[in-house]
C-alpha cells in the first residue's frame, strides 16, 4: 500500500501528464461515479444506519439524493463552466481580446466530517473532479462504516492516481497536512480548522472552510406558528440535531412564547412520534464521546426542560429535548443566557434552548456581538423585520420561513463567514473554488500603441484622455 507521500506523488504525475485537462474525460469520469453511486446505493444507505441510525428515507434525502442531484448538474454545466470567459478589454489596450481562464489547481485534499459522511465527502470531490483536479479523500474515523463504503466507491470508479481514499485516525490527519497540496477543502469543527489553516500556512496552500457555529432562529410575533414550528422542528432534530446549519437556539417573541412552545411540542408528536426514543427512524448520536458531552450539558439545564430530555445509553440516544431559558437581557457581566453551558458551544444534538425577546434590537445585538454563524433563520410575515434582520444580522446563509434547505441548492454558494468558515461551494461556485481563473490580455502585432514608451514627453495628455 502506498504512503500517503507516495499517493501524492503518483497523482502530482497524474496531474502533470493532462489527463485531468480534457473536460470530456471529467464530464466521464463523474458519468462513471454517478453509476457506481447508484449501483452502492443500498449499501451506502446501510453505512448511514450502521454509523448514524439514519433511516432510508433520510439517507437518500439528505446525502445519496443530494449527492446525485449534484453530480447531474455538474455534469450538464462542466463544458459551460470551463469555457473561455471574454470580458471588456480597456480604450488604452487596444486592439486586445481579454479573457479569464479557468484552470484546475492540481492535487487536492478533502477532509470530510462524520455528521454526513457520504455527502460531505462526495459533494466537494464533485467539484474538484469537475475543475480538472486529483484528489485525495480523508473521511472521518467516527463514522467507520461510512468511510468504508466511501473507499469503496472511490476504488471501483477510479485508480488511486486520480482519486484516492485515505483512511485513519489524527495520525493520517497530521501526516496529510504536512504534505504540499495544491488545495485543502476542509469540513469540521472550528478547533480542527484552526489546525488545517496553520499547517496550510507552511506551504501557503489556499483553504477553503466549511466550519459551524451558533446558528440561531429569530421567531416574530407574525407567524403562521403551526408552519414555523414544523420547519423548526424538522430543522432541529433532523440527524438529532447533527448539522452543521442545525437551528442551535431560537429567539421568539415574548408575546407568542408559550404557544410557539405548545407548538413544537406538537410537531415533534406529529413528526416522531409521543415516544421518540421509539421510532426506529429516529437515528442517534455518532459516538460515546459526544453522547457524554450532550447529557452532561443537558444535565446543567435539566430544570428548565419542558419537553424531552430520555435517554438511551446503550443505543447513543437523546429525545428531543425543548428548554426554556428565560428572557433575553443585557446585565453589567454581558448577556444572561450565556451563564449556560449550553450557549457557550455549538450544540449539535437534539437539544432546543428557547430564549423570549421583547426587543429585536437585543436580538441583533446579541447574535452582533458572537461570532458570525454559519446559518440564520427568520420567521415573520413582517417584510420590515425581515429587511431589518437580513440587513443587521451577519451569516454565512439561511432562510426566511423554514430552515436547513437552502443548502440542497446547486443554484447558490454555501459556506460560512468569519468563524463559522471561509470560502463556499455547490454548483458552479464549488467548480470555481476548485479552480484558478486566469485573467490573460491577447494582444496582435499589427497595432502598437507608442504613448506607454518613455520619453514622456507631451504624452501626458493622451493618457489622460485614454485612461
Amino acid at each position: 500500500m502506498s504512503t500517503t507521500k507516495e499517493l501524492l506523488e503518483k497523482q502530482r504525475a497524474f496531474f502533470k501528464a493532462g489527463y485531468t485537462l480534457d473536460v470530456r474525460g471529467r464530464k466521464a469520469a463523474l458519468k462513471i461515479l454517478s453509476n457506481t453511486i447508484k449501483q452502492m446505493k443500498d449499501e451506502i444507505i446501510a453505512a448511514l444506519k450502521q454509523d448514524l441510525g439514519k433511516s432510508e428515507t433520510e439517507a437518500y434525502m439528505c446525502e445519496v439524493g443530494l449527492a446525485l442531484g449534484e453530480l447531474n448538474d455538474a455534469i450538464k454545466h462542466v463544458r459551460c463552466w470551463s469555457r473561455k470567459k471574454h470580458v471588456r478589454t480597456p480604450l488604452a489596450q487596444f486592439p486586445a481580446r481579454s479573457y479569464v481562464i479557468s484552470e484546475p489547481f492540481g492535487n487536492v485534499l478533502i477532509m470530510s466530517p462524520w455528521n454526513y459522511p457520504f455527502l460531505l465527502s462526495i459533494s466537494p470531490l464533485i467539484s474538484a473532479l469537475a475543475a480538472g483536479n486529483t484528489a485525495i479523500i480523508k473521511p472521518s474515523a467516527y463514522a467507520p462504516a461510512t468511510s468504508a463504503i466511501v473507499k469503496k466507491v472511490i476504488e471501483e470508479t477510479f485508480t488511486e492516481d486520480y482519486v484516492a481514499v485515505v483512511e485513519g485516525g489524527r495520525d493520517v490527519n497530521s501526516d496529510l497536512l504536512e504534505q504540499k497540496f495544491d488545495y485543502i477543502f476542509f469540513t469540521g469543527s472550528k478547533q480542527v480548522g484552526r489546525i488545517v489553516m496553520e499547517k496550510a500556512a507552511k506551504h501557503l496552500t489556499p483553504v477553503t472552510l466549511e466550519l459551524g457555529g451558533k446558528s440561531p432562529v429569530v421567531v416574530d410575533e407574525n407567524v403562521d406558528l403551526d408552519v414555523a414550528a414544523a420547519r423548526i422542528v424538522f430543522g432541529k432534530y433532523l440527524n438529532l440535531g447533527q448539522t452543521c446549519v442545525a437551528p442551535d437556539h431560537v429567539f421568539v417573541n415574548e408575546a407568542i412564547a408559550d404557544r410557539f412552545v405548545e407548538a413544537c411540542q406538537k410537531q415533534i408528536d406529529l413528526q416522531f412520534g409521543a415516544s421518540p426514543l421509539d421510532n426506529a427512524d429516529y437515528g442517534k448520536i455518532i459516538s460515546a464521546k459526544h453522547y457524554t458531552r450532550l447529557v452532561e450539558t443537558l444535565d446543567e439545564v435539566r430544570p428548565m426542560l419542558v419537553r424531552g430530555g430520555e435517554l438511551q445509553e446503550d443505543a447513543l440516544r437523546i429525545a428531543p429535548s425543548i428548554l426554556r431559558l428565560g428572557a433575553l437581557e443585557r446585565t453589567e457581566d454581558g448577556w444572561n443566557i450565556d451563564s449556560y453551558r449550553i450557549m457557550q458551544e455549538e450544540i449539535f444534538g437534539p437539544i432546543m434552548p428557547v430564549i423570549t425577546y421583547s426587543s429585536l434590537t437585543d436580538v441583533v445585538d446579541y447574535v452582533d456581538e458572537h461570532p458570525r454563524p454559519l446559518a440564520t433563520y427568520i420567521f415573520t410575515k413582517s417584510r420590515m423585520v425581515k429587511k431589518q434582520l437580513l440587513a443587521h444580522l451577519h451569516f454565512g446563509g439561511g432562510c426566511v420561513n423554514d430552515t436547513i434547505i437552502h443548502l440542497a441548492t446547486d443554484f447558490m454558494p454555501f459556506g460560512g463567514l468569519g468563524e463559522s468558515g471561509m470560502g463556499n461551494y455547490h454548483g458552479k461556485w464549488g467548480f470555481r473554488t476548485f479552480s484558478h481563473e486566469k485573467s490573460i490580455v491577447d494582444k496582435p502585432f499589427w497595432l502598437d500603441i507608442k504613448m506607454r514608451y518613455q520619453p514622456y514627453v507631451g504624452k501626458l495628455k493622451l493618457i489622460k484622455m485614454f485612461l
